[in-house]
């Protein structure tokens, strides 16, 4: 059976996510995957999930990074397989190297969790420099957050 890439998206975690954050990756280019085995984690404003190679593969561009913040439906990583149900995702293109972004990397990298409880507060992200960062990879977590906006209240 003849091979072909597919462009395999962020996945969509419903209306109401609209980013995740790559917490770690767990496979990179030329790398041969299962069906099912575990790529990465994720992590959107409610949980942290195991993201999974769709089909039998060898991994030809993964152009995501931990801490990255992607948007859903944007390029996670290309494959390339003979699983004739995914010819629907065959690749347009060639093979990418570019990284998607959901928005331009800052000093501090917040978990959507974290920019969702900052936000509610009334706080920008963006503005705050005196947060301690204990998430995942050094990033800001939705508990940093909390002990800093009790700081503020003290």
């Amino acid at each position: 059976m003849a091979t072909f890439i597919i462009d395999v998206p962020v996945p969509s975690m419903g209306a109401t996510v609209s980013e995740l954050t790559v917490v770690s990756l767990k496979t990179q280019p030329g790398a041969r995957v299962t069906k099912g085995q575990k790529i990465a984690e994720l992590e959107s404003d409610k949980s942290i999930f195991d993201y999974e190679a769709p089909a039998d593969g060898v991994v030809l561009a993964l152009p995501v990074t931990a801490g990255q913040v992607l948007v859903p439906g944007a390029l996670f990583l290309q494959l390339e397989t003979e699983d004739a149900s995914l010819r629907h995702l065959e690749a347009k293109g060639g093979v990418v190297a570019a990284a998607v972004v959901a928005k331009p990397a800052a000093a501090l990298v917040w978990t959507p969790r974290a920019t969702k409880l900052a936000q509610e507060a009334g706080l920008d992200p963006a503005t705050i420099t005196d947060i301690e960062a204990t998430g995942p990879g050094g990033r800001v977590s939705g508990d940093d957050v909390t002990r800093l906006l009790a700081k503020r209240k003290a």
